[in-house]
């Protein structure tokens, strides 16, 4: 067979980064250098869907530079039996050491490019088979050609990830693409009653921008924005006649959140403190107890205030950073996937909730 044409391996890894954009699932697994590595080893050794040729995890740990740098067919083909058979002692400058393999089996490949259609397992092999069992879907494996450059390149992907990624994926990708476009202009805020302000650049202010645009009116009845301020506590819009009309009193000195909405279609209106986390400050505990007494001192009772902390996207550094930190009988909700979010359900006493109650809502 003709093996495909190689990339080095820092330009393997930038195509990587252009296939899979922020929003992307698991986009750290397929765009980082190990992600980057095992592609270029599956070109190395022709692991591409339709010839029969496969991958083991622990070739990726054995290649060096010295035999990336070999790109003849000869050299490659060598290579590929001798990485097939049991290692005799260490291996001078290999690229990772042996216990690298689950990483890559398991992040790399089974949770990452597997799960996004850029590699095909081998079929009717047992989990605990030591046989080689990856290789490069065909068309993904075309990216990765050296004479494929420029508009063409950008098409290619393009028309890739129409074809594999998911609607939901895609939509992701398209939301999280967005709000980069906006990071260096003002973002302009659409409010519920068509009242439009404009907010500085940045993360925060786009994520607040889909909190006003996309979550308040799919989770709420008749939403309104009683507060918005941005990260330089700076106030872009108080409604101190509705806050006065259901008994709240804005005292910026309190430290009051990045939004606070409300909900006046139940008969008793809901208050919905929102934190935005672009980079720190979810609703934790601590913020939960300090922000329900702000509520409390107005008249509201309990059941009559929510807690949201707003991020950009699941896989994004900000929410893996804070999860932790939420707070229970709060919410967690994503601007790339803005029809779904997270409950952090209080439970009461044992056994006075099941599963499939949860599965209810």
């Amino acid at each position: 067979m003709a093996l495909p044409p190689l990339l080095a391996v820092p330009d393997v890894r930038e195509r990587l980064g252009a296939i899979f954009p922020e929003g992307t699932p698991n986009r750290n697994y397929v765009t980082r250098e190990i992600a980057a590595k095992t592609v270029f080893v599956m070109l190395y050794i022709g692991a591409v869907e339709g010839e029969d040729r496969w991958l083991r995890p622990d070739q990726v740990t054995r290649m060096t530079d010295a035999q990336a740098d070999l790109a003849d067919a000869e050299a490659r083909e060598l290579w590929l039996s001798a990485s097939m058979r049991l290692a005799g002692g260490d291996i001078a400058g290999r690229w990772y050491a042996a216990n690298t393999r689950e990483p890559i089996r398991d992040e790399t490949l089974r949770e990452g490019l597997v799960r996004l259609g850029a590699v095909k397992e081998r079929e009717g092999l047992a989990t605990t088979s030591p046989l080689p069992r990856y290789a490069l879907a065909t068309e993904f494996a075309g990216l990765f050609d050296p004479g494929l450059k420029g508009e063409a390149l950008l098409e290619a992907i393009e028309q890739w990830r129409t074809a594999n990624l998911s609607s939901g994926a895609l939509a992701r990708v398209a939301i999280m693409r967005r709000g980069a476009a906006a990071q260096g202009e003002k973002v302009l805020v659409t409010f519920p009653g068509g009242e439009a302000r404009h907010m500085e650049p940045g993360p925060s202010s786009v994520i607040s921008k889909s909190v006003v645009e996309e979550f308040a009116p799919r989770f709420l009845e008749e939403p309104a924005v009683i507060w918005l301020s941005e990260s330089r506590n700076q106030v872009v819009a108080r409604d101190d006649d509705l806050a006065k009309a259901i008994g709240l009193t804005i005292e910026p000195d309190r430290n009051l959140p990045d939004l606070i909405l409300a909900d006046l279609g139940p008969a008793d209106p809901l208050l919905v403190f929102v934190e935005v986390v672009a980079s720190a400050g979810p609703v934790s505990e601590s913020r939960q107890a300090a922000l329900m007494t702000v509520a409390t001192e107005a008249g509201f009772d309990e059941a009559q205030v929510a807690f949201v902390t707003a991020y950009a996207d699941r896989d994004d550094a900000a929410f893996k950073g804070s999860v932790s930190e939420l707070a229970w009988r709060s919410f967690a909700w994503f601007m790339s996937e803005p029809d779904h979010i997270v409950v952090l359900h209080q439970g009461g006493a044992a056994g006075q909730m099941r599963l499939w109650n949860l599965m209810r809502f």
